[in-house]
């Protein structure tokens, strides 16, 4: 439980400065007389207050501990952040603590809570979603990094790639290679990263002559990108059959459509050349038909490290966008 008593209050019943106080409290007593710190101690154990422990440890930079949220640690790409955040903090003399929020607002929320409890030094916000906790949390100015998501409630220190590039690469790469009609595979719940590269996808069609009414698009809901490229791939091909281009805004969905393109006897590449977006390192065991765009994700986490460096430091937010690979596949 939060004191009610703080030291704003201990100060004014005691008729000193909040900054005398903070001394006494800290046992920096050298420039305040004796009775000043007999009169401060008695307010503070007439008040019953407790310094923040949490604050005082940010504050003096104790802590070592740096906290990751990131969701569906299941997806390669969000392992591939984790690992490399944590090397560079444990380069860096700091030790990381993984939370997987599930893509869950009150996950997010209760992971929040409790790392505040362990008097974390800053949070890393991967796929970072809108919710009351983030609210807090900005506005008392925790450090907070986020990657690969840009913060949901705008603003703030970032590390990712420039998803909308991605997407117009995608696009170019389709229609060199005389696929005049692509389609692209999202998620409802497109977080911003995918619906960027989505946008940059259309855009750049758009761009090169092709009709926006004649680009097809499908989104089903889902938290499983695998579960949603199977299910907006079956969707699309329902409706017009399969294209012979098709750009899914992550790897995983791409995994999912290509099931489909097995059940339904497609050969791919042939038949329908795929392009994701992660260029996941185990595509080349399980998705050699794969083709796709390296996210360089093994260089996040150094950028993720300075820019927690800068907030600890009180230097302005930032935005690191870390160049991205050619299509591999």
């Amino acid at each position: 439980m939060e004191p009610t008593a703080s030291l704003a209050t201990v100060a004014a019943d005691a008729g000193v400065s909040v900054a005398t106080v903070s001394r006494i409290v800290n046992g920096k007593n050298g420039r305040a007389s004796a009775e000043t710190v007999a009169r401060v101690e008695a307010v503070i154990a007439r008040l019953g207050y407790r310094p923040n422990p949490v604050g005082r440890a940010l504050k003096r930079r104790a802590s070592r501990v740096v906290a990751m949220l990131a969701p569906n640690l299941d997806n390669p790409a969000m392992a591939a952040i984790a690992v490399s955040t944590e090397a560079a903090l444990r380069d860096a003399g700091y030790v990381m603590i993984l939370c997987d929020t599930h893509d869950r607002a009150d996950l997010q929320d209760d992971y929040l809570r409790a790392m505040r409890g362990q008097y974390v030094a800053g949070y890393v916000m991967v796929g970072a979603l809108r919710s009351r906790g983030l609210e807090e949390a900005t506005s008392r100015g925790d450090p907070m990094v986020f990657v690969a998501r840009h913060n949901p409630l705008g603003g703030g220190a970032y590390v990712g790639i420039d998803n909308r590039a991605a997407g117009a690469d995608a696009a170019d790469f389709l229609l060199a290679r005389g696929i005049d009609r692509p389609a692209v595979l999202m998620a409802a719940q497109n977080a911003s990263s995918t619906a960027e590269r989505a946008e940059g996808f259309v855009a750049r069609l758009v761009e090169r002559g092709v009709p926006a009414q004649a680009i097809r698009r499908s989104s089903v809901p889902g938290l499983s990108h695998v579960e949603v490229g199977y299910a907006a791939a079956s969707a699309l091909v329902d409706e017009d059959g399969w294209p012979r281009g098709l750009f899914c805004v992550s790897d995983m969905i791409a995994y999912g459509a290509y099931r489909l393109a097995c059940e339904s006897g497609v050969q791919v590449p042939r038949d329908c050349l795929l392009v994701g977006v992660d260029g996941n390192a185990i595509n080349a065991w399980i998705a050699p038909w794969l083709t796709s765009i390296r996210v360089p994700y093994e260089h996040f986490g150094r950028h993720v490290v300075d820019q927690l460096r800068s907030l600890w430091g009180g230097a302005a937010t930032a935005e690191i966008r870390v160049p991205h690979g050619r299509l591999m596949g």
